[in-house]
């Protein structure tokens, strides 16, 4: 039986419910920037960089970002402790896309408030 990532108990409902929720954000900001797009046909960088600039906007790509770096996290650790059979090698991978989502992160929020008026 696969434990679950952010506890041993409750059977992987939290996972379940990390996977749901981060899809949900995920695709509600995916609508809302085609939307965008859509409304805005001819986009160039002096758009793009103003849309960017704007806080909600900062915010609710960060918010996504984190929606997908825990979404990814979630599905890798699944995905390695039901495949990855020795401890040692599944420790390695689980250290490697940890230090990866993080350093993701990290860029994402450097480049995000980067971005000035």
């Amino acid at each position: 039986m696969v434990k679950s990532v952010m506890s041993v108990s409750r059977q992987g409902i939290r996972d379940w419910l990390i996977q749901r929720v981060s899809a949900v954000v995920m695709a509600i900001y995916s609508v809302c920037l085609i939307g965008y797009f859509l409304k805005h046909p001819h986009f160039d960088f002096l758009d793009w960089h103003a849309l960017f600039a704007q806080t909600c906007v900062k915010v609710g790509t960060l918010l996504f970002v984190l929606a997908l770096l825990f979404h990814a996290w979630v599905g890798m650790w699944t995905i390695f402790t039901d495949y990855v059979k020795p401890f040692v090698l599944r420790l390695i991978c689980h250290g490697v896309v940890f230090f990866t989502l993080v350093s993701c992160f990290l860029w994402t929020l450097e480049i995000l408030w980067g971005v000035n008026q």
